[in-house]
């Protein structure tokens, strides 16, 4: 099955979206509000487990070799 071109693009704006809710969980920390740091720490790491699982939840088949 071919892969559609538009995931290369996906991964960009998850990879995007990771960054940015981890840089404002930081920020949010710095400025001493913790429970919007935490929500926003919660986010980039769901989305991280996302990113990483991407080729599964599209239903591609794994590229290791086991």
């Amino acid at each position: 099955m071919a892969r559609s071109s538009l995931i290369p693009f996906h991964r960009v704006l998850i990879s995007a979206g990771i960054l940015f809710c981890a840089g404002f969980a930081v920020w949010s920390w710095l400025a001493a509000s913790p429970t919007l740091a935490v929500v926003f720490a919660i986010l980039a790491a769901a989305l991280g487990i996302y990113l990483w699982n991407l080729n599964r939840i599209l239903g591609y088949p794994s590229d290791r070799r086991d």
